[in-house]
């Protein structure tokens, strides 16, 4: 090869070279930035993007969207059962509908979860039958946690009217009141569960602790 194609093959090589450290910001003439638009290939310190001057918490929270989240009820006397009445009768086709695919036909196990029927007085033995009749010391107890998580895949889809359907139907299967009864917040606070005095009231100490909000120590 001449001397001339030589340098003329140096020459081109050195602005390709150039060329490309400029595509990929490596010299004074840079123009290649990053989506929010910093250059790249500085060796120093970024500049700072601003900031908004006051930070963005949200906004306040209405009575109306806390409403859907204030559904909790206290089960001694039912306070909180909200309005609406449902059937034994009714409460079995719901049931049918929407809760024996897991839990079995009659509430006697399914797939997903065991009996929900019978085990009343197996606390005072062994082995001990966990269900509502057995368990819950106050029939509203039912009530909120249907209503809460029930079916599993979609809780809180059922309407008041269906969970006290329901909690009838099983209330009904667990001999607790009979196959006429009508559960509303009225009615369902006064099933008698045979459970009601089963459970001890927790009187250690730090349960009568005053929460201290002022000069604490």
């Amino acid at each position: 090869m001449s001397l001339a194609k030589r340098k003329l093959l140096l020459a081109l090589t050195g602005i390709f070279l150039l060329s490309n450290c400029a595509n990929i910001g490596g010299g004074p003439g840079m123009s290649a930035k990053s989506a929010s638009g910093i250059p790249l290939g500085k060796s120093g310190p970024h500049e700072v993007q601003p900031l908004p001057d006051k930070p963005r918490f949200g906004h306040p929270v209405s009575e109306g969207d806390l409403a859907g989240w204030n559904i909790d009820i206290r089960t001694p006397d039912g306070l909180g059962l909200p309005a609406g009445r449902g059937s034994v009768a009714e409460g079995r086709q719901i049931y049918v509908a929407k809760c024996a695919a897991c839990h079995g036909a009659d509430a006697k196990g399914g797939p997903v979860y065991g009996t929900m029927v019978g085990g009343i007085g197996s606390f005072k033995g062994s082995p001990r039958v966990l269900t509502p009749g057995s368990m819950y010391p106050y029939a509203p107890i039912l009530f909120d946690y249907i209503r809460r998580s029930m079916p599993m895949d979609r809780p809180q889809t059922m309407s008041a009217n269906e969970v006290y359907a329901v909690s009838a139907y099983l209330l009904n299967l667990n001999g607790l009141i009979p196959a006429d009864a009508v559960m509303d917040a009225q009615s369902m606070p006064r099933v008698q569960m045979p459970n009601r005095d089963g459970f001890l009231l927790d009187d250690r100490p730090d349960t009568q602790a005053v929460r201290c909000m002022t000069r604490c120590k």
